[in-house]
């Protein structure tokens, strides 16, 4: 996550997780020392909701990048998508290349140093991640109507944008609302099973309405490939979004 460049940087073990702090208590970031590919926290984990729609992204752009959890949980069991991730603060990505096992740049991983509101481009991706805080809020640049505009016109069709939210954003309505705006309405929300946030999924070039029968199939497919509780994000996306018996309403 992307935070004010003069906050303090501090890496702390305890119980085997490796926690990074970006100026204060609160943990940016969390890697299991004994699995330093996999997803420690409970909020990233349910960010991979977005593959029940999305299940192949070839090229992805996150924007903050904390200790790298995603990017190397794509790394690694997304052998076919590129990874490029924009980060401001260059101390965040020596943090994640020294302590959190961060792979070096190469053929299919690049760590941009710069802001990620400069960072669309038509078209230039089919999956966009954003989990960048400045003061445990959005950082406001990527929460305008603007980047959200840009946000849609950068995505290729088929395509999804993931948005992470702490529960108790005082803006959070408000914010979602400009996504629904820039995206024509086709926008989901979940709550995290475990964790205090909110995600945000956005989509481009996916149809309306999609069966709740489809959707557990899938569950099922990516539940065995990649070990999470994929079963339990199809009935999670009861609570915050339009559904009937059989289909579950995207816009």
């Amino acid at each position: 996550m992307n935070k004010k460049r003069d906050s303090a940087i501090a890496v702390s073990d305890a119980r085997g997780v490796r926690t990074l702090h970006v100026g204060g208590e609160a943990i940016q970031s969390a890697m299991r020392l004994d699995d330093p590919f996999a997803l420690a926290l409970d909020y990233t984990r349910c960010m991979m909701a977005f593959l029940l729609f999305c299940p192949a992204p070839r090229e992805a752009l996150m924007i903050g990048l904390g200790g790298g959890s995603l990017p190397k949980f794509f790394y690694r069991r997304f052998k076919e998508t590129s990874i490029r991730v924009v980060e401001l603060d260059p101390r965040v990505v020596v943090a994640a290349r020294e302590h959190f096992a961060l792979p070096p740049d190469g053929e299919r991983l690049r760590v941009d140093i710069g802001d990620g509101a400069e960072a669309l481009a038509p078209e230039c991706c089919d999956l966009l991640v954003l989990d960048a805080f400045q003061d445990e809020l959005h950082v406001p640049r990527l929460a305008s109507s603007e980047f959200y505009d840009g946000a849609f016109l950068a995505l290729r069709e088929p395509g999804a944008m993931v948005v992470n939210f702490m529960d108790d954003d005082p803006r959070f309505d408000q914010t979602l609302e400009r996504l629904e705006r820039a995206f024509g309405g086709a926008v989901l929300a979940m709550k995290a099973l475990y964790d205090p946030n909110v995600l945000a999924f956005a989509f481009k070039g996916l149809p309306g309405r999609v069966p709740w029968e489809a959707l557990r199939r899938r569950a099922g497919r990516l539940q065995a490939r990649l070990d999470l509780p994929f079963g339990r994000y199809v009935s999670r996306l009861r609570a915050m979004n339009r559904w009937n018996a059989t289909e579950l309403y995207i816009g």
